[in-house]
């Protein structure tokens, strides 16, 4: 009996699904709200269309997420949660988030944060959310309690490797492979509050930049291009990066990837063969981008850096000769904390120039997420004192000046 309600529930919405739905692009029903977004880049979400709903599908877990306006007769009358459809009512009156590497700025870029009424962590990035916190606005909720989950509209997470509720939802831009395409999941979190217009301004203002900072760098006039090797340590062994959205940024930033001359991923220092071959390589590259994972960033400087290779003679490494050793660890929240994986997920123009910046100096540009220990440049520590506007205020993208060889930004608002 259960068995056949529950595929009862699934034919009649597929019915009604493909019987009234409007694929994002068409021509809208006569009452479908005018602001609409349209997937461009991203290859893990698509969006659709009807008159009183929308229906996001996340290709990532194969879930679709409806979506009904709440002054509509639906709204009072339609429920799902399976396995593969749950139904929200929007604009969401509230939300909370799992804080776990989970980018909430995009929300601030939506002017949202004023609903976010729940986290499960204080270790964050934003100092408009660490404001709401301190301010007793924001409630931490705890992961071992699942009954404190149900006081939201919908809990946002970006780990689906746990248990879920009917209001979870699964926000993974992470899992797309380059910096615009993640840059695009503002548009998912758009359609929940139906703030399509302004999630759609502000992935073109961001994608506009991007594409300007690629065609200058593209436009250098230089013999060879800058080796950059993003490389990590952990437990005795040394890892070049496998992630493509990495390949990417220094591509079009204007480099070249030391893995595409490589046939060896990892290196154990205890191994002297291996030791040996990863000095060897190291003496070919010109920039160093050092992921290495620590409980103590600002500790973290090039005296570690070249402790954790096993190096005494240094001298055939260009980039310590040019001094152009970095870490992504800029900008950190409650010691730990990057934003890296925050702000630097949805405002990709900024990663862009600082690698820009870092494979052609102009000692002109600051930085954004990008810190040069190789100067023994510091962190900064971000605070909620930091945050000079109302949470219900939308943070506008920093826009990177643009056109020729110079590069300047504004701070992040």
């Amino acid at each position: 009996s259960g068995s056949f309600t529950f595929w009862l529930q699934v034919l009649l919405f597929v019915v009604w699904f493909y019987t009234c739905w409007c694929p994002q692009g068409a021509k809208a029903a006569p009452n479908m709200v005018a602001n609409i977004s349209k997937v461009e880049d991203a290859q893990n979400f698509h969006i659709y269309y009807g008159e009183t709903f929308k229906v996001i599908k996340n290709a990532i877990d194969g879930k679709s997420y409806l979506l009904i306006q709440d002054n509509t007769r639906m709204a009072s009358r339609t429920k799902y949660c399976t396995a593969r459809i749950k139904s929200f009512v929007i604009p969401l009156s509230n939300y909370s988030v799992d804080a776990n590497l989970f980018p909430v700025s995009f929300f601030e870029l939506l002017g949202l944060l004023g609903s976010l009424k729940g986290i499960t962590s204080d270790s964050v990035t934003s100092q408009c959310v660490m404001k709401l916190y301190e301010g007793g606005e924001l409630e931490i909720i705890k992961k071992s309690v699942p009954q404190e989950f149900t006081h939201f509209a919908a809990h946002f997470v970006s780990h689906t490797d746990q248990t879920q509720a009917c209001n979870f939802v699964n926000f993974i831009p992470m899992d797309e492979e380059s910096p615009l395409q993640r840059a695009e999941w503002i548009k998912f979190l758009g359609v929940f509050a139906n703030l399509e217009t302004r999630a759609n301004q502000v992935y073109d203002s961001i994608k506009e930049n991007y594409l300007c900072l690629t065609n200058v760098a593209a436009s250098r006039t230089k013999s060879f291009k800058p080796i950059v090797a993003w490389m990590q340590y952990y437990n005795g062994i040394w890892s070049f990066t496998e992630e493509i959205s990495k390949f990417k940024y220094v591509e079009d930033a204007g480099g070249e990837n030391v893995d595409d001359s490589i046939n060896k991923i990892t290196y154990n220092i205890s191994n002297p063969d291996d030791l040996e071959q990863l000095h060897a390589i190291l003496c070919t590259v010109d920039v160093v981008i050092d992921e290495t994972y620590t409980l103590d960033p600002v500790g973290y400087n090039q005296s570690t850096f070249l402790q954790n290779i096993a190096v005494e003679d240094k001298s055939c490494f260009a980039f310590i000769a040019n001094q152009s050793l970095w870490r992504y660890d800029k900008r950190i929240g409650n010691s730990t904390s990057l934003d890296w994986f925050d702000g630097a997920v949805s405002q990709p123009q900024l990663v862009l120039a600082d690698i820009i910046e870092a494979l052609f100096p102009t000692e002109k540009y600051t930085t954004t997420y990008l810190r040069n220990i190789a100067k023994g440049e510091d962190v900064v520590t971000i605070s909620a004192t930091m945050c000079d506007r109302n949470s219900s205020t939308a943070m506008n993208p920093t826009i990177v000046t643009c056109g020729s060889t110079q590069q300047t930004a504004k701070g992040l608002l």
